[in-house]
């Protein structure tokens, strides 16, 4: 058994495809291995700016010989479907061709055999056919071949065995060197065994596991850090792209002037890491502090002076830019920059932004029309109407601004400090702020009720114009986002506790754009198409967050009344309660009752009619009748009712294994079996009356 070692050397790979590519290589790999009788090897991936490799330890040398299959058409088919069957296989007739049976009649099967072959053939015929089939998001050309590849191809390092495979692409020639980091030690390497790649690369100055070169750049910048009396600003996204930039991470600190200080934080940490990478820095007192680390790839003989000074002065010019947008910015209210937003097309169907606002204002005073101070479970404050009307009025504004315009990504966070600055009111500013969140999954929801409602005005008013012009997410494809603007809806309501009929909240929207749009649309039913489309990302949002199965809310919508199939909050406790159901051991032996008595009503279904007590023949019928006449299952008003409701089921429980294990349904006497069938019929109606327990998988 040996190892094989793959590496394609490249100019410089983006940071954010290189780990994908580390992905697809392994799993192309291992479809290979699959293809070839080859299971259950571990194969190592590693990536870095100039390289994509893989490893695979303990191959066979030998391919064993393999019998393959080959279904054909029905012995019965047309003889020109048979024709083209040989054709494609290279026979003249079905001689050779083996006829099976199943139950769809008889049919030919082509019965090949695959001879065993040294194993360094085939990677040389597959190694090529992986370089010129390797998909990336982006690819090029460069001279005058046809190769496509992220960056320029320079070498493939393809080692079998300890020997070099014969192969080339394009004229590049596998081989068993490589290159070290590109001006510390630009020599060729030689690897021929595996366990020297990663420590040759690394005397040469490469470290190509990015695991360990992520927690070797997070080591040494917390220690550089901290040897300043300073702790990293939290960044993981910005580390891991980092990792991604550099081959021999050196941390290095550099200063930022103070005349740029009381620019606002979000502003300097957004110039220093999307546009330089440069880790943030706090103090004890968790102030954002003078200083910014870089992560160079190089050591130098002056320990990084020159790189340093350089970095400052680029970030000094940047933060300059900045420091006018922010002193220019203040100058002009942001209630006198509304008419400029009528310039800002938001959708070429759905009109400009000005527009947005008008109905995220309308929207807001839909909820102040609902309830006067509307309030959210988790918070203390009611929201004022007043600052939610006027933030909704001004939560768009600041896209119009120079810092906005320069720095898109601070949108919302410029509106919240100028609206604070120039209104004098913190709280319209915090809803400004807030409104665009939550931006994922793990961001937190807006802090404030002011912010929640206007963020969800601000969603929904997006949601209903896509609903009605039908431009909607397609498989992975949300270029506006719209699953995660419906997911901050839900999270707003689900978490902050807060009930609201979905369906009038959908429509009150929709009310909002000119009815020659609902109309152009063609489909009346946009808004019930929205309310779905809720749903099921309401399933996923309980799968993701609270380990609830799709099946189970679907058990529950099954049974809830119109007044709550709406409410998000709603659904969301009682999918869990029914969670909780099924997962003890009253609604587990519960359920099981359910299917095997579905499945006996499925051969032997009851006959319409009253049970008759006077058939009854064993005291657990008995026991079993009196139980379901007793059992409390009330209308659906409130989760307390659907709790309730459980937890009445789950007294049937012994009642339920006692007559199972004493009494045999099919009894030879025919009113004795149609009086226990309907005995059980009776259950199953009474446990669909708390939830359609037969969408349970």
């Amino acid at each position: 058994m040996t190892d094989l070692i793959l590496e394609f050397y490249s100019e410089e790979i983006p940071a954010g495809m290189q780990a994908p590519a580390a992905a697809d290589l392994q799993k192309k790999v291992t479809e290979f291995l699959k293809s070839n009788g080859i299971e259950n090897i571990a194969l190592e991936t590693f990536c870095a700016p100039q390289r994509l490799a893989l490893i695979g330890r303990d191959l066979p040398v030998e391919l064993a010989e393999q019998s393959e299959e080959k279904k054909g058409p029905r012995v019965d088919a047309p003889e020109k479907a048979i024709e083209g069957f040989l054709k494609a296989n290279g026979l003249s007739n079905t001689d050779g061709l083996t006829v099976r049976e199943d139950s769809k009649g008889a049919f030919y099967v082509l019965e090949e055999v695959i001879p065993g072959r040294d194993f360094s053939a085939a990677l040389e015929d597959f190694i090529p056919e992986l370089v010129r089939g390797f998909s990336w998001p982006k690819s090029m050309r460069w001279g005058e071949g046809t190769l496509r590849w992220v960056r320029p191809l320079r070498a493939l390092l393809c080692v079998f065995n300890g020997k070099a495979l014969a192969c080339e692409v394009e004229g590049i020639k596998a081989g068993n060197t490589t290159f070290g980091h590109r001006f510390m030690a630009p020599d060729a390497l030689t690897i021929d065994k595996a366990d020297d790649y990663l420590s040759k690369l690394e005397q040469a100055y490469v470290l190509a596991d990015r695991a360990r070169r992520l927690a070797l750049i997070k080591e040494k910048a917390e220690a550089l850090a901290a040897s300043e009396g300073l702790v990293l600003v939290d960044d993981a996204g910005l580390l891991a792209e980092v990792a991604g930039l550099v081959e021999w991470p050196v941390p290095l600190m550099g200063k930022i002037d103070d005349e740029f200080m009381d620019v606002p934080e979000e502003v300097l940490v957004s110039v220093m890491r999307t546009h330089q990478k440069y880790l943030a820095l706090r103090d004890k007192d968790g102030q954002l502090a003078p200083r910014f680390i870089t992560i160079a790839n190089i050591e130098t003989a002056d320990k990084g002076a020159k790189i340093i000074a350089g970095n400052e002065r680029v970030l000094r010019a940047r933060l300059s830019d900045a420091r006018f947008f922010w002193d220019e910015d203040r100058k002009t209210d942001l209630s006198a920059r509304k008419p400029e937003l009528e310039k800002v097309t938001f959708h070429a169907k759905l009109g400009t932004v000005s527009d947005k606002t008008d109905r995220i204002e309308k929207l807001v005073a839909y909820f102040a029309n609902i309830e006067s101070g509307f309030s959210f479970e988790d918070l203390s404050q009611n929201v004022s109407d007043e600052v939610a009307s006027e933030a909704a009025a001004l939560c768009k504004a600041d896209l119009v601004t120079g810092m906005v315009y320069e720095f898109p990504e601070l949108q919302g966070i410029m509106g919240g400090y100028y609206a604070a600055l120039q209104i004098g009111d913190d709280k319209v500013g915090n809803a400004i702020r807030d409104h665009y969140k939550p931006l994922g999954p793990n961001d937190a929801i807006p802090a404030t009720s002011e912010g929640r409602l206007v963020a969800m005005s601000d969603k929904m008013d997006t949601l209903a114009g896509f609903w009605l012009i039908d431009e909607l997410p397609t498989g992975s494809k949300d270029p506006y986002a719209l699953r995660r603007a419906s997911l901050g809806i839900i999270r707003m309501l689900v978490e902050g506790g807060r009930r609201l009929n979905l369906d009038g909240f959908i429509n009150a929207a929709m009310q909002n754009y000119p009815a020659s749009l609902s109309a152009s649309s063609g489909d009346s039913s946009a808004s019930e198409r929205l309310r779905l489309f809720f749903i099921e990302r309401l399933k996923i949002y309980l799968r993701d967050k609270k380990d609830i199965r799709p099946d189970i809310v679907d058990s529950v919508l099954a049974v809830s009344v119109q007044a709550y199939r709406d409410d998000i909050y709603i659904l969301s406790l009682m999918a869990e309660a029914l969670k909780t159901f099924l997962a003890s051991e009253n609604g587990t032996n519960l359920l099981a009752a359910y299917r095997r008595v579905r499945g006996i009503l499925k051969k032997s279904p009851a006959e319409a009619g009253l049970i008759d007590e006077t058939l009854f023949a064993n005291d657990a019928e008995k026991v079993f009748f009196t139980a379901l006449n007793g059992l409390q299952i009330a209308e659906i008003t409130s989760v307390d009712d659907y709790t309730n409701n459980l937890q009445s089921l789950a007294a049937l429980r012994e009642p339920v294994d006692v007559f199972f294990d004493n009494v045999l349904v099919q009894d030879e006497d025919e009113k004795i079996r149609q009086n226990r069938l309907a005995l059980i019929n009776k259950l199953i109606t009474a446990m669909d009356g708390a939830a359609d327990f037969s969408l349970i998988e």
